[in-house]
């Protein structure tokens, strides 16, 4: 008989393929980031169907009752692309940061321009 853990963890799987491709042929997801949802919902996909490897893992690391396996799993795909997508809002924070300084700089400067070019027009008026 099937654990209602491992069809739960199926189902989940299998609706995550779902919407992820979903999101991505709406172009509401890039590409590039879909790959990690995909290929997290894929690895939960094999080890929830493939049971002799999920009860396989689960005895070389020591967890009694295997669909607790498929959790651990979740739990740790979930951190890696928590800590990829850290790394990612940390470089375009940087990015932003850099823009708004060169925007700033940019600002002063052609203010700076017009100064001096109405100067020069009230100067010429005289």
């Amino acid at each position: 008989m099937i654990d209602r853990s491992i069809i739960f963890a199926v189902g989940a799987s299998v609706i995550a393929l779902v919407i992820v491709l979903e999101l991505v042929r709406r172009r509401r997801l890039r590409e590039e980031y879909s790959l990690l949802w995909l290929g997290t919902a894929i690895v939960m996909l094999v080890v929830g169907v493939w049971r002799d490897l999920l009860h396989g893992l689960a005895g070389a690391v020591g967890i009694v009752y295997p669909p607790n396996l498929l959790f651990l799993l979740a739990a740790l795909f979930l951190l890696f692309i928590q800590l990829y997508f850290s790394t990612v809002i940390t470089k375009l924070t940087q990015e932003n940061k850099e823009i708004a300084q060169q925007v700033a700089l940019l600002r002063y400067e052609v203010e700076r321009l017009r100064t001096e070019s109405s100067k020069g027009e009230s100067n010429h008026a005289d």
